[in-house]
């Protein structure tokens, strides 16, 4: 069952060409759920674009349409982040916040996006510091959304959301950066995300949650999805390996780890994955 699941997800993530976003992000809940109908939740999901599609005028321009799903997402069908339990993996698992309406902003994010490119609303992911957003480019200018109200952020509350992680660029005496140079700085944060790198921080969050609660297995099963989406990052080799070894899996932590290795010799923890390497070779299983 769990080849054949992670079969499938590597077969929607092999190429950038068309890859698709929503199916995929949703796949990644049969990891917990492994009888977890994808389909039937895209089907779900088409029908709440479609009761959307029905109320949209003929002539509907972006903003109109944008004001529609706001209120039809967020307040009607009340899409909001799930406060009382913020670290919640099922936040991650699209048909869990289809059903209970709970969520964290990416996943929030990822199926206002659905519905919204179902209605012709072209809307993209932000990889922002903090939380992910949802950005829309119009003629007028690009509408920053978000997802965890539906609400549009003006420029100055993207730049006080930007400033904080903006600190290594200055000491503690350096004057505040002016306004000017602090919107050059969040230039970079405002390019839309692909939905590889979408994915991978939809991973990002679990693993840290699997880490933080010591769910190990948990953890090897998101790490393998990582690998598959980020096949050319040695350092996700390395993350699997590691948690190969967590598992007492010897030679499947070894293939990792050397490899890891023999691309990054000369990376700021080598030293500390030779010495993993070194604590494996005397366990019961090692090559040698």
């Amino acid at each position: 069952m769990a080849n054949r699941i992670l079969e499938y997800f590597a077969a929607l993530v092999a190429s950038d060409d068309g890859l698709p976003l929503t199916e995929a992000a949703i796949a990644i809940a049969q990891d917990v759920y492994p009888d977890l109908d994808v389909q039937d939740t895209l089907t779900q999901i088409d029908a709440l674009a479609a009761r959307l599609a029905k109320r949209l005028p003929p002539d509907a321009g972006p903003l109109q349409k944008l004001q529609l799903l706001d209120h039809f997402f967020f307040r009607e069908l009340g899409f909001t982040v799930n406060q009382n339990d913020y670290y919640d993996p099922d936040n991650s698992h699209l048909h869990v916040v289809l059903d209970r309406r709970r969520g964290i902003p990416i996943s929030l994010a990822v199926l206002c996006m659905e519905i919204g490119h179902q209605i012709g609303l072209p809307l993209r992911g932000l990889s922002f510091p903090g939380h992910f957003l949802l950005r829309l480019a119009v003629p007028a200018g690009d509408v920053v959304i978000d997802p965890i109200s539906g609400n549009s952020l003006s420029p100055q509350r993207l730049l006080e959301m930007v400033e904080p992680y903006l600190k290594h660029y200055r000491d503690e005496s350096a004057e505040p950066i002016q306004e000017l140079a602090l919107w050059a700085l969040l230039h970079p944060f405002l390019e839309p995300a692909t939905p590889r790198e979408i994915l991978a921080r939809m991973l990002r969050n679990l693993r840290a949650i699997y880490t933080q609660n010591e769910r190990w297995e948990r953890l090897l099963a998101v790490q393998e999805r990582m690998v598959l989406v980020l096949p050319d990052q040695p350092i996700e080799k390395r993350d699997r390996g590691l948690a190969y070894a967590r598992l007492g899996l010897v030679r499947p932590a070894q293939d990792d780890l050397e490899l890891y290795l023999s691309k990054r010799p000369e990376a700021d923890d080598a030293d500390a994955i030779r010495q993993v390497l070194d604590d494996l070779s005397r366990r019961p299983g090692s090559h040698g």
